[in-house]
């Protein structure tokens, strides 16, 4: 049984976490088979967006405690931590948006993987758990600086030190979550996702990296990334597209060129 599943369908790659039994937990080979999987979505020419899930009840737990606890020195935890990390480090370098399909619940680095990504799309009984403190460690894979560029440094504490779960509903009264999903997920991912698939694969790509990087850069650097960005897209044919579109009062076709 393949650890990870991918489906393309409709400009669009499915890539699901399948490893239910052990509720989708982050092993090496499931690490070395998602990676690979991401980065083959990110280079194909007809993929617009990834729908990233995990198969049964949950997306992830996290880190793989078997794995991790037979590790007994430090090179090799940090071999595995380096690895795992690669995953949330692969979402964030993409050109393509990344939509985490959330289901049941993302804990520990589970819950780092999704806010990796550029979308959540949750159903209403997912949980977010930021479970390490219930075992003696720090939240990793990203998940402390995701969280506090996000949400009040207060809270943050709170749902670190209390491994409290967290609804889907009150992610997304924070703005972290974009859609609750009352029917099915996949589905309603899907239905999210449309407006990428859509949209402009080249503007898209600039506006993910633009804005993950935004809190880098002051005016002046901005300013000169978005007018040298801007040029570029101005001498586009997808450009060209959407204005003749516009006046043709019709929807555009995209390409990405």
């Amino acid at each position: 049984m393949s650890l990870v599943d991918v489906k393309k369908d409709n400009h669009i790659a499915y890539i699901t976490m399948n490893r239910p039994e052990k509720r989708n937990a982050l092993s090496y080979d499931l690490v070395n088979d998602l990676i690979p999987a991401l980065q083959e979505a990110d280079s194909d020419q007809e993929i617009r967006v990834v729908i990233l899930s995990g198969a049964g009840k949950g997306f992830s737990a996290g880190g793989d405690l078997e794995t991790i606890h037979g590790l007994n020195e430090s090179a090799s935890i940090m071999r595995y931590m380096k690895r795992a990390l690669a995953v949330v480090q692969t979402i964030r370098k993409m050109d393509t948006y990344v939509v985490a399909a959330v289901q049941g619940f993302a804990a520990g680095a589970g819950f780092s993987i999704t806010l990796a990504a550029d979308f959540i799309v949750a159903e209403k009984q997912a949980q977010f758990i930021s479970s390490f403190s219930n075992i003696a460690l720090i939240p990793d894979l990203g998940l402390i600086k995701a969280l506090t560029d996000n949400i009040p440094r207060p809270l943050v504490k709170e749902w670190i030190s209390s491994a409290r779960p967290i609804s889907a509903e009150e992610l997304q009264k924070y703005g972290l979550v974009n859609r609750v999903a009352e029917g099915d997920l996949l589905e309603e991912a899907t239905e999210f996702a449309q407006f990428i698939v859509d949209g402009p694969p080249l503007a898209n790509q600039f506006v993910k990296h633009f804005v993950n990087h935004a809190a880098d850069y002051n005016y002046e650097t901005s300013d000169l990334q978005e007018t040298a960005i801007q040029t570029l897209l101005l001498q586009s044919q997808d450009n060209k597209e959407g204005v003749t579109a516009f006046f043709e009062k019709r929807k555009p076709n995209f390409t990405g060129n």
